[in-house]
């Protein structure tokens, strides 16, 4: 097994590398997977969740 990479905060040297910052700063409850292709990133998935808060009077 290899490695994990390492992304450093400013690298901007890939794009889907700002897709998923993107993603990442709009959501707060989801997942973001990234699909691989002979190495290389080709698509990035995102779904988000809306979570409903309990209701209090029950």
């Amino acid at each position: 097994m290899s490695s994990p990479t390492v992304i450093p905060p400013n690298d901007s040297s890939e794009p889907w590398i700002e897709i998923v910052r993107q993603k990442l700063a709009s959501m707060r409850f989801g997942s973001i997977q990234l699909v691989v292709h002979e190495g290389r990133v080709t698509q990035v998935e995102s779904l988000e969740r809306t979570r409903i808060p309990a209701d209090p009077t029950k």
